[in-house]
C-alpha cells in the first residue's frame, strides 16, 4: 500500500460499558430510544386492555373499569433514562407489572432490542422482545402489530448505507454476558462491530447475539 492510502484498522479490545457508551453517544441512541418507548408503552398499553377486557372505544358487558390517561414515569436504563407513558384507570386499581419486570431483564431487553434495530425487525425479534419482559407467549396480533408500529423507526436506521463514510477504526469483538431466559440465568455471546469516523464520532455497524461463540457464527456476522 502506497503512503498516504487509508487504511482501517481493526481492533478486539470490546466491553459492554464501551458498548453502552458507544450508543449512548451515537446516532444509534435516538432511534433505540424510540424503539424501546414504543415497546414499553404499547406493553402497558396490552396490559390496561385486558384488565379492562375491552379496546379502546369497544363497548362490552364485562367492563371493569374506564380508561382514565397517562401519567408520564422515568424509567432509568442501562443505556441511559426515558419517559414513559403509564395508563390510568378511572378507580385507580389497575397497575402495570412492566416496573416490576423489566427491572429482572434489563440487559436481556436492551440487548433484544438492539438486535432488533440493527439488524431490522421480524416477527421472530419482536416476539423475543416482549417475552423478554413477560416471560411467557404473546399473541400473534400484538406482535403483529407492534411489527407494523416499530418498522418506520428501524428501517430508516437499519437500512442506511454504510458505503458512504470512511471508518479509520473498526472495533469487533465477542464478549459473554448473562441473561435470564426462560426462568433460568443463561451465558450468551454477543458479536458487536463499532466504528469511529474522520470526525471522531463512534457509530454500531452491526450486532448479533448467540449461544456460544464458534467459527459459523464469525462466518455468518
Amino acid at each position: 500500500m502506497k503512503r498516504g492510502d487509508k487504511m482501517t484498522h481493526l481492533q478486539f479490545n470490546l466491553n459492554l460499558d464501551v458498548l453502552k457508551e458507544a450508543i449512548m453517544t451515537s446516532d444509534l441512541d435516538a432511534v433505540i430510544k424510540s424503539a424501546v418507548v414504543l415497546v414499553l408503552n404499547e406493553f402497558m398499553e396490552k396490559e390496561r386492555d385486558d384488565y379492562l377486557k375491552t379496546s379502546p372505544y369497544e363497548r362490552a358487558v364485562e367492563r371493569r373499569d374506564y380508561r382514565n390517561g397517562y401519567y408520564e414515569r422515568e424509567l432509568l436504563m442501562s443505556i441511559g433514562n426515558v419517559t414513559l407513558k403509564v395508563p390510568r384507570t378511572r378507580n385507580g386499581e389497575f397497575s402495570t407489572t412492566l416496573f416490576e419486570k423489566y427491572a429482572r431483564c434489563d440487559q436481556a431487553f436492551v440487548l433484544s432490542m438492539l438486535e432488533m434495530v440493527i439488524n431490522g425487525v421480524s416477527t421472530r425479534k419482536v416476539t423475543n422482545v416482549v417475552e423478554q419482559l413477560c416471560g411467557k407467549n404473546v399473541s400473534k396480533s400484538f406482535v403483529s402489530s407492534l411489527t407494523q408500529k416499530l418498522d418506520p423507526i428501524v428501517n430508516a436506521w437499519a437500512e442506511r448505507p454504510l458505503n458512504t463514510t470512511y471508518y479509520p477504526y473498526v472495533f469487533v469483538d465477542a464478549m459473554y454476558i448473562k441473561v435470564r431466559e426462560h426462568h433460568k440465568v443463561i451465558s450468551k455471546a454477543v458479536y458487536i462491530a463499532t466504528a469511529i469516523t474522520e470526525k471522531n464520532t463512534r457509530e454500531i455497524l452491526g450486532l448479533s447475539v448467540d449461544h456460544a461463540e464458534s467459527l459459523e457464527s464469525w462466518s455468518s456476522f
